[in-house]
């Protein structure tokens, strides 16, 4: 049985995907030391004029190592409000976008406390769009060693890191982008790139 280890992400890029479609057993860190600039609060999408970082605000943890299960969001700078209507005008003229937004939108209207909640819950919906189904939970302690059969990605699938030498299994295979005609085709942005453009076909590329 092959198992894998993620970090918890904000509408994770394609990449860690493939590992929910291709791992037997998925466990979702929840006892690392939190860290900013990663896929933990932030997620990557293709706006008209280039790609766009949208980041989740948390609130400043008493202790500098505190665990990713203890981050709460913080309603700073009316995020949810901003990354909706980035996400609806990226998005609005995709094939696919009207069909799913409504499974979207209320994950910005109702306020999670802890990141990790809101993340798991977006995660677990967008996998029931797609017709994926992880055997996913999460960890119950920090893990440090591993067996041949087990993969570690909690690090290796990260915003500043590249994908190419990190994985090299993973191939971003091509696929229809609303904006590729001015941008190119743009590798590896969040799975929300790949639905709305895509729609069910989003997991046979996956």
């Amino acid at each position: 049985m092959k198992t894998v280890y993620l970090s918890s992400a904000y509408l994770a890029p394609v990449e860690y995907y493939t590992k929910l479609a291709t791992y037997d057993k998925i466990y979702v860190e929840q006892h690392d030391h939190y860290m900013k600039q990663t896929y933990r609060n932030r997620c990557t999408i293709a706006a008209p004029d280039s790609e766009l970082p949208l980041s989740i605000p948390t609130v400043k943890p008493d202790t500098p190592k505190c665990p990713m299960k203890d981050i709460r969001i913080s309603d700073h700078g009316n995020w949810r409000h901003l990354h909706w209507n980035a996400i609806e005008s990226a998005y609005n003229s995709t094939p696919f976008f009207e069909y799913y937004k409504d499974d979207f939108r209320p994950f910005y209207e109702k306020k999670y406390e802890f990141l990790i909640d809101f993340n798991e819950e977006l995660c677990r919906m967008i996998c029931e769009l797609i017709g994926l189904h992880p055997n996913m939970e999460r960890t119950e302690a920090y893990k440090t060693d591993f067996t041949s059969d087990e993969t570690d990605f909690r690090e290796r699938i990260h915003p500043k890191k590249d994908f190419h030498i990190e994985d090299p299994e993973f191939v971003a295979k091509p696929y229809y982008q609303v904006f590729e005609q001015k941008l190119g085709f743009i590798p590896n942005l969040s799975i929300i790139d790949l639905l709305f453009n895509m729609g069910p076909e989003s997991l046979l590329l996956l």
